[in-house]
C-alpha cells in the first residue's frame, strides 16, 4: 500500500492558490531461498534477495501547475534484503532519479538517470516484466544483452514520452557523454513507440551506444573506468566494442484469463578493439569486426483463480561472434505465484538454461543465467522460491 502525503498551500501574496503538492513512498522487499545447479562447478542452496522483483524503495512526487501542467520527480534506491547492501554497485538512486514536468497535453519531458526508451515499450511484454524474477534476472534474456529487463539505466538523460493518442504513443531518450571536447563519446540515445487497444499490444524500439563497457554497463558508483564492467561471458569477451546496437520488438494479446507474449531483439556489438579495456585476454583483445546476437521469446501467462497465476517463457538466442563461431542459448522459465492479499504474495520459479557452441571469450560456452554465478558446464538450473511485499 502506497503512503501518500497531500499538502496544499496558498500564495496570495504571489497571486497563486490552492496549489497542491504529492509525494507518494513506495516500495517491494523480496527474499526467498535460491538452489542452483552448477555455481563454479558445486551446487548452491543460498538466502538472496530480489528473486521475483528487485527490492527497493522509492518516492515520487508531483506538484499541479495549473492547466494540465504538473511538475514531477522520482528517486529510487535499490538494496538486498537478505544483506542490507545497497544496489546498482553502490549507486545511491541507483534505479531512477529524475524530475520534469508533464502535460495532459502536450506529454512528458524528464532529465536525470533513466530507463530507455526501448525498454519502457518492449520491456513489458517479456516475461520478465511480470513474473518471471526480473529482479535477479533469473528468466531474462542471456545476460540481459538487450537490455529488455532493464539491467542498466542511463545517466546523464534527456526524455521524452508522448500522450496517447488512440491507442498510439512514442518516446525518444537521449544521454549526454559527458566527455569535455566530444560530444558523441559515451552518448545514447533511444527511441520507441507502441500501439495499445483491447487485447493487442504492439511495441518496437531502438537503443544506440557508444562505448558501452564504461557508458552503458559501467555507469555505477563502483564500476571501473578502465576495466571490463561486462560479467557474463556470453557478451564479455566484446567489452571492447565501440558501440552496441539494440532492435527490439513484440506484440501481446489477452485471451480471457490467458496472456500470450512473443519478443525479438537484435543485439550487435560494432567495431570490437577501438576501445582500450584493460584486463582483457590476448584473445579477446585481438578482436575486430562485430557480434550479432538474436533472440526470440515466447510466454504465456495464465490467472487459474484470482490469486493463482502461472507462467512458462522459452527464449532462444543465437549468437555469432568474431573468431569463435557462434553459441546457442535455450532457456525455460517456469513460475507460479499466489497472492496473499493485494501486497503480498508467494512464487515458486524455476530456470532452465543449455548452451552449446563457443562463447565470446573464444572458450566452450557455459550456461550462465543472469542472476547467477556462471557454471561450469553447458546446463544450469536455477529454482527460487520466496515471499515479496509492496509497500
Amino acid at each position: 500500500m502506497k503512503k501518500t502525503i497531500l499538502v496544499t498551500a496558498s500564495f496570495a501574496a504571489c497571486g497563486l492558490a490552492h496549489a497542491q503538492n504529492s509525494v507518494t513512498l513506495y516500495g517491494v522487499v523480496d527474499a526467498g531461498f535460491t538452489y542452483t545447479s552448477n555455481s563454479k562447478g558445486s551446487s548452491q542452496i543460498a538466502l538472496t534477495g530480489g528473486n521475483e522483483s528487485a527490492s527497493r524503495w522509492g518516492l515520487r512526487g508531483s506538484e499541479d501547475l495549473g492547466n494540465g501542467l504538473s511538475a514531477i520527480f522520482t528517486l529510487e534506491a535499490g538494496f538486498n534484503p537478505a544483506n542490507g547492501t545497497m544496489g546498482q554497485n553502490g549507486t545511491e538512486f541507483g534505479r531512477q532519479a529524475f524530475v520534469g514536468l508533464s502535460s495532459q497535453t502536450y506529454g512528458t519531458a524528464t532529465l536525470g538517470r533513466q530507463y530507455s526508451s526501448q525498454a519502457d515499450y518492449v520491456y513489458p511484454l517479456v516475461a520478465g516484466s511480470t513474473w518471471a524474477a526480473s529482479g535477479a534476472g533469473y528468466g531474462t534474456h542471456p545476460a540481459d544483452l538487450d537490455n529488455l529487463n532493464n539491467s542498466n539505466r542511463i545517466n546523464n538523460a534527456v526524455k521524452y514520452q508522448s500522450p496517447t493518442w488512440n491507442g498510439l504513443s512514442f518516446g525518444a531518450f537521449y544521454s549526454f557523454g559527458g566527455q569535455p571536447g566530444s560530444v558523441s563519446r559515451n552518448q545514447i540515445w533511444s527511441v520507441g513507440g507502441g500501439y495499445a487497444n483491447g487485447p493487442l499490444t504492439l511495441a518496437a524500439g531502438y537503443l544506440y551506444v557508444n562505448r558501452p563497457n564504461f557508458s552503458f554497463w559501467g555507469d555505477k558508483a563502483n564500476d571501473s573506468t578502465t576495466a571490463s564492467n561486462i560479467a557474463n561471458p556470453i557478451i564479455s569477451g566484446y567489452a571492447s566494442a565501440g558501440s552496441e546496437h539494440i532492435v527490439a520488438a513484440g506484440a501481446q494479446y489477452v485471451l480471457g484469463n490467458a496472456t500470450v507474449s512473443t519478443v525479438y531483439s537484435n543485439t550487435r556489438f560494432a567495431n570490437l578493439g577501438s576501445v582500450t579495456v584493460a584486463g582483457l585476454s590476448p584473445n579477446e583483445g585481438a578482436y575486430t569486426g562485430h557480434a550479432a546476437f538474436n533472440s526470440a521469446e515466447l510466454n504465456v501467462r495464465y490467472q487459474v483463480t484470482p490469486a493463482l497465476m502461472l507462467a512458462v517463457s522459452y527464449d532462444y538466442t543465437n549468437g555469432t561472434g568474431v573468431g569463435n563461431g557462434s553459441a546457442i542459448y535455450h532457456t525455460v522459465d517456469l513460475g507460479a505465484t499466489y497472492a496473499l492479499s493485494k501486497r503480498t504474495d508467494l512464487y515458486l520459479i524455476g530456470v532452465y538454461q543449455h548452451a552449446a557452441g563457443t562463447d565470446s571469450t573464444g572458450r566452450p560456452a557455459v550456461a550462465a543465467i543472469i542472476g547467477s554465478t556462471p557454471s561450469t558446464g553447458s546446463v544450469q538450473t536455477v529454482v527460487t522460491a520466496g515471499i515479496r511485499q509492496r509497500f
